[in-house]
C-alpha cells in the first residue's frame, strides 16, 4: 500500500510493549514518512482510557495485547469497521465477526515442565486435572498476569462460574504456588521450585534462544481444554479517527509476510498470516486451533467478572 504523507502523522494507543514493538514502529516510520506518536501502557487501561474519551480521543488506532481489551473498545462502539482488502489474507479466526479489529499476532497458554524432573507420559490431560495430590505444591500460576487472567475467563465463559471458583478454590487449597509473570514460572521450574506452570508458549522460546539446553519443556492439554486458549494481539481503528488512510496503512505494513516472519523469529509468537511458519517447530498457527477451546475472542472483555473470582478466591 502506497500513502501520500506529507507531514502526516498517526496516534497509536499500544497496549504492546515498547521493547518489543518499537523496531516494527520505526520501521513503518522509515517506510512511509508517516510519524507515529505511540502512547504505551496495558492495554486494559488503555480500553478504559478509549472508552473514557470516547469521540475526543487523539487515538486514530488502538493496538492491544490481547483481544479483551479490543472486545471492550469494540463494544462500546468505538471502533470502525476495517476495509475487507486490509485484512483480506487473515484467516476468519483472526478477525471478530463485525470486522472492526485484526490480530496482528497468536499465543497460546501451555503446561510448561521440567523435563529433568516429571515424566510427559504422566502429565495431566486437562487443566482441571492440576487440582490432584501427586501435583500437591508442584504447579506454578500468576493469578494477577493479565494473560492468566485472559485464560480464566476463557473458562468462565465456557464451564460457569462456579466450577471455574470451584477450580481456583481447589488449586489454592493444592498450594499452587503464585508468581509475578511468565517469566517468573519458568524460571522457578528451572530453579526446583516448582515442576509445573501455566503460562504462554513463547516465554520458553525465549530461554531456549539464550540457552538451548534449558530444562524446561511445554506441551498442550487435551483438544479442546480451557488451558489452551489461543489469544491475540490485534489492532483496530478508532470511529472518531480522520486518518484512516495512514492507519490503514499501518495495517497492511504489520499484516505483510516480512513483517509476519519477523514476528515469529523476534518475538516468537505465532504469526497471523497463513504462510508464514514459525522459528521452533515449523507448526503454523491454524495447526493448533483444534486445540484451543471454542470461545469468541471479543467475550474476552468480560474481565470484572473474572476479577471477581479471583477476589473469591483470594487470590487478588
Amino acid at each position: 500500500m502506497i500513502v501520500d504523507v506529507q507531514s502526516q502523522s498517526l496516534t497509536v494507543y499500544s497496549g504492546r510493549s515498547k521493547a518489543l514493538v518499537e523496531p516494527l514502529i520505526e520501521e513503518f516510520e522509515q517506510e512511509t514518512g508517516i510519524r507515529m506518536n505511540v502512547r504505551y501502557g496495558s492495554s486494559t487501561q488503555l480500553a478504559v482510557a478509549l472508552m473514557e474519551e470516547g469521540r475526543r480521543t487523539p487515538a486514530d488506532v488502538f493496538w492491544a495485547q490481547d483481544a479483551g481489551a479490543l472486545g471492550a473498545v469494540h463494544q462500546a462502539g468505538l471502533l470502525q469497521p476495517l476495509p475487507p482488502s486490509s485484512v483480506a489474507d487473515i484467516p476468519s479466526e483472526y478477525r471478530n465477526a463485525a470486522g472492526t479489529w485484526v490480530a496482528t499476532s497468536g499465543r497460546a497458554r501451555v503446561l510448561a515442565y521440567s523435563s529433568h524432573r516429571v515424566d510427559k507420559e504422566r502429565l495431566p490431560e486437562s487443566v482441571y486435572d492440576l487440582v490432584q495430590p501427586e501435583w500437591a505444591g508442584r504447579v506454578g500460576w500468576a493469578p494477577a498476569n493479565g494473560s492468566f487472567q485472559s485464560f480464566l475467563t476463557s473458562m468462565r465463559l465456557l464451564d460457569g462460574n462456579e466450577k471455574t471458583l470451584e477450580w481456583l478454590e481447589n488449586m489454592k487449597n493444592n498450594n499452587a504456588r503464585s508468581y509475578i509473570n511468565n517469566s517468573a514460572l519458568l524460571q522457578a521450574i528451572s530453579a526446583g521450585e516448582i515442576d509445573l506452570a501455566l503460562t504462554n508458549h513463547y516465554y520458553l522460546y525465549r530461554f531456549k534462544e539464550n540457552n538451548p539446553d534449558y530444562p524446561v519443556a511445554q506441551i498442550f492439554f487435551k483438544a479442546g481444554d480451557p488451558g489452551n486458549l489461543i489469544n491475540v494481539a490485534g489492532l483496530g481503528i478508532l470511529a472518531s479517527s480522520q486518518k484512516t488512510t495512514e492507519a490503514e496503512a499501518f495495517i497492511h505494513f504489520l499484516l505483510k509476510p516480512e513483517n509476519q516472519q519477523w514476528v515469529a523469529d523476534e518475538i516468537f509468537e505465532y504469526p497471523v498470516h497463513p504462510d508464514i511458519r514459525t522459528w521452533s517447530s515449523g507448526r503454523e498457527l491454524e495447526h493448533i486451533q483444534d486445540l484451543a477451546p471454542s470461545v469468541d475472542l471479543d467475550d474476552l472483555s468480560s474481565l470484572e467478572q473474572t476479577l471477581t473470582l479471583l477476589r473469591r478466591a483470594g487470590l487478588l
